[in-house]
């Protein structure tokens, strides 16, 4: 996925906006990344690389690997994926999320704070803090940081459930009680089961860009003629490709899996963080 790079995740401009702003780059982020960016919303992953599932020895039970697959070569897929799609990343770890009239109020008295666009103006509810870079406005976050929760504190109408460890209190499709924001995966106790998370991923960003009013979303790709020969219009976020395109289409990924495959992935078994030296 494109790093945003050291100036910060919006490239050193304190007056960045975003659409959507990711917490966490495990698959539940990185799968709500996916669909909020090929929807064409702008989105970036905020994430330090520190995804427990890096810790697992070898991931079973995910849908299409019926022998299993190494989890830190599902991340980096996902990530590839998700900034095919169109997604950032910003390598660091969010220090605080607030909404915009919070942080406006509090810097009332700042010139430079003054002169940055209000939430009228460009549409942004929250302003995610990141360490050692620039603020990030944003109209979406999605948290999805397993128990992570300390830079949600002080949002009104964030419920945070104790259970032995921290969860974010959600609906059933996501929402906590605050408009705009989102929390999946762990965080809004799915089981600790990978393909589930990615699946609450997937779902969380759905209801997103149903709450944002965008068309209704087909994320798939349908053979030539499909709709339209039956008078359709092709929906949204679908295409009809022929078969010659079809044909390309699968030599590429086939071409991909076999790259991607052909080596042990390089990075160093992971274990718990209490156990290393």
């Amino acid at each position: 996925m494109t790093d945003s790079g050291a100036d910060g995740p919006d490239g050193g401009s304190t007056d960045a906006s975003r659409d959507v702003v990711v917490v966490g780059g495990g698959v539940a982020g990185l799968t709500a990344a996916v669909f909020t960016a090929r929807q064409g919303l702008d989105t970036l992953v905020v994430d330090p690389g520190e995804s427990i599932l890096r810790r697992n020895a070898h991931l079973e039970n995910f849908p299409g690997f019926p022998l299993g697959i190494n989890p830190r070569q599902l991340l980096d897929r996902l990530d590839e994926q998700a900034a095919g799609a169109g997604a950032d990343r910003f390598d660091g770890r969010v220090t605080r999320v607030a909404t915009v009239g919070a942080v406006d109020d509090a810097a009332a008295d700042d010139p430079a704070a003054n002169a940055r666009p209000d939430a009228a103006a460009d549409g942004a509810r929250f302003v995610v803090e990141t360490d050692g870079a620039d603020p990030v406005r944003t109209r979406y976050v999605v948290a999805a940081t397993k128990n992570e929760v300390g830079y949600l504190e002080g949002i009104d109408g964030v419920g945070i459930v104790d259970r032995g460890k921290a969860y974010v209190d959600v609906d059933e499709r996501g929402r906590t009680g605050v408009d705009g924001l989102y929390a999946a995966g762990r965080l809004a106790e799915k089981p600790h089961q990978a393909a589930v998370c990615a699946g609450h991923g997937a779902e969380v960003a759905v209801t997103l860009l149903e709450d944002d009013d965008a068309p209704f979303y087909h994320d798939w790709v349908a053979p030539e003629g499909y709709f339209t020969d039956r008078g359709r219009d092709v929906p949204p976020g679908c295409e009809e490709i022929d078969a010659d395109e079809r044909r390309a289409r699968e030599a590429a990924a086939l071409d991909a899996a076999r790259e991607r495959s052909a080596e042990p992935h390089p990075d160093p078994q992971e274990t718990h963080p209490s156990l290393e030296d």
